[in-house]
């Protein structure tokens, strides 16, 4: 069996990891993120009722973010807030969004 040369996967790897956002995209992500940031961007920030720890969204994994706000649609996650606004958000929204703020640092 033949072995593989290291040097040539690496560049492949590499490929794999690069991502295909668009400017254009998260363009798009951080005007439709505006709502979000009313409460997402504020450091420390508490919700009043019920009383949790308002996650910072900024670094997050857009897969992450894609997956909690398609549970605030279905309400599969309850938070009558987030359903309000996430309801009315598209798939490609959703992805913006999402796109935005894992590209935030």
């Amino acid at each position: 069996m033949k072995s593989i040369n290291k040097l040539h996967v690496i560049p492949f790897l590499m490929m794999l990891m690069t991502s295909n956002v668009s400017a254009d995209s998260l363009t798009a992500g951080k005007s439709k993120a505006e709502t979000c940031l009313g409460c997402h961007a504020i450091p420390g920030y508490n919700n009043v009722y019920p009383t949790y720890k308002v996650p910072k969204l900024a670094g997050q994994h857009a897969e992450y973010i894609i997956s909690a706000l398609k549970a605030y649609q279905n309400k599969d996650r309850v938070h009558e807030t987030m359903h309000a606004n996430a309801i009315g958000l598209s798939e490609q929204d959703i992805k913006d969004i999402a796109l935005y703020f894992e590209s935030v640092k």
